[in-house]
């Protein structure tokens, strides 16, 4: 398994921008939970699957399978 950025660095620097004004919050995200922190609850559960290969919600990581 691997972790990486997307390859689109103008998308990458929007949603690095977006969590720096949010507090480290998912801007793709209403609501400010725990679930939403980065890297979030979601995409750490994709992770673990062994099945799963594709982006965040966000689209800020992809998971390699």
């Amino acid at each position: 398994m691997k972790i990486r950025l997307n390859e689109n660095a103008e998308l990458v620097r929007l949603i690095k921008e977006g969590l720096k004004e949010s507090g480290g919050y998912c801007p793709c995200r209403r609501s400010r939970t725990e679930e939403n922190k980065c890297i979030c609850q979601e995409f750490r559960r994709q992770m673990e699957d062994p099945d799963f290969e594709g982006y965040c919600h966000c689209q800020l990581y992809y998971k390699e399978k």
